[in-house]
């Protein structure tokens, strides 16, 4: 077979293998457990991703059809709804480990999903970030929209040879457009390092709000004692002076080893809903898990309603990637009752589940909390099965 063959045939097989998966139907999985509705496939996976990212078309330079610039992950997006498009700002990674920015774009927030054209290229500060990713997209009420992801640099005080240690912060940028990015300084707080920053869309008080996840070191929150929040009067530059506890770590629960905020905060007529993720310790490694919460409509920075246990957990293939038995959101469509949670799976794909903004309240201002306690939870259950016996007793009448 001759090198112009083997070109072609390569080609014409993946530019046909791409088209069917763009054009490939989800399906919704049924009966589901009534609070929100998985799909079958995921949406986004490194597969999604252009083939003119992936390949050099030229025959003279690429005879054999290679991916010279392979894509390995497509996962941790931010999202946002836009003159009537859903938008998903993807965390990207290549083969080299460097994770970068993407929109992609959906005509209903579930199906046929596409990358733009070109990938983002976030504009650096003096201090170059060495890689950046987990975008959380903010649309404030003054007006821009807020990209503050994590800006990943080699620790400076690192012994040497140490050619892991690393430093989080929280990067900024702004837009109006998602087209045109300006890069603000990093957000500045007395903590050492700082990891799932989101901005909240209003005002709070004059100010902007923030919430943070303060931590000793670049993986272990040390003495982070969970989410908190602070306010700045800027975003250029954005400064914390204080920040304030609002839903912390606790033991043995869904959020022991740590928890950080999600996606943006959504405003509903009960409360500002939270889309968040917490942390526990296994035998087999960390799991990561996304559950919710409620805050109160006018101090956001108080929690009113916080049910128990998780929201989404990996379930199957979920459980299965780069960095297994991991779910992770970072951001949310709310489209009037409708609501669209993104979440990744295993640090590897993006999936979405649908539920709605009446479904969510309902969930989160009727499940038990956490009491702590094997008896107290064995209590709630009993509750349960003793309320749901006299009422299908009832029924038989």
């Amino acid at each position: 077979m001759t090198k112009a063959t083997i070109y072609a045939t390569r080609r014409a097989a993946v530019e046909r293998g791409y088209a069917k998966l763009l054009a490939r139907h989800n399906e919704p999985v049924l009966p589901g457990n009534g609070i929100f509705t998985r799909y079958k496939y995921p949406i986004l996976t490194a597969e999604h991703a252009p083939l003119t990212w992936r390949y050099d078309f030229n025959p003279a330079t690429n005879p054999f059809f290679m991916e010279r610039l392979g894509i390995n992950v497509a996962f941790n997006a931010g999202a946002i709804k836009l003159d009537g498009e859903y938008i998903l700002i993807v965390r990207t990674e290549g083969w080299d480990r460097k994770s970068f920015f993407a929109l992609a774009r959906s005509k209903d927030g579930i199906q046929n999903w596409t990358f733009d054209p070109e990938p983002i290229l976030t504009p650096e500060t003096s201090n170059p970030d060495t890689n950046l990713y987990d975008t959380r997209l903010t649309a404030h009420e003054d007006g821009w929209i807020y990209g503050i992801f994590c800006s990943e640099r080699k620790d400076p005080d690192a012994p040497k040879g140490d050619t892991s240690s690393a430093v989080a912060a929280a990067g900024i940028m702004r837009t109006k457009d998602l087209k045109n990015w300006e890069r603000l300084s990093d957000l500045a707080t007395k903590g050492s390092q700082q990891r799932n920053v989101v901005l909240h869309p209003e005002f709070v008080n004059g100010k902007y709000m923030l919430y943070t996840r303060p931590q000793d070191g670049f993986i272990d929150t040390g003495s982070g004692g969970g989410i908190c929040w602070g306010l700045s009067d800027s975003m250029s530059p954005a400064k914390v002076d204080e920040e304030i506890l609002l839903d912390p770590k606790t033991y043995h629960t869904i959020k022991e080893v740590k928890n950080g905020a999600g996606a943006t905060p959504i405003k509903t007529a009960k409360g500002w809903l939270h889309i968040v993720h917490g942390v526990r310790n296994t035998a087999a490694g960390l799991r990561y898990v996304v559950y919710a919460l409620l805050s109160d409509l006018k101090e956001p920075g108080k929690v009113i309603a916080s049910p128990g246990g998780y929201l989404i957990a990996p379930m199957g293939e979920e459980r299965v990637g780069d960095v297994s038995n991991v779910i992770f959101c970072n951001g949310a469509i709310a489209d009037e009752d409708r609501l669209l949670i993104y979440y990744a799976s295993s640090d590897t794909r993006m999936h979405v589940a649908e539920t709605s903004i009446e479904r969510m309240l309902d969930y989160c201002l009727h499940t038990p909390p956490d009491r702590g306690r094997s008896y107290t939870s064995v209590e709630d259950r009993l509750k349960l099965i003793r309320a749901n016996a006299t009422y299908l007793a009832s029924e038989k009448k």
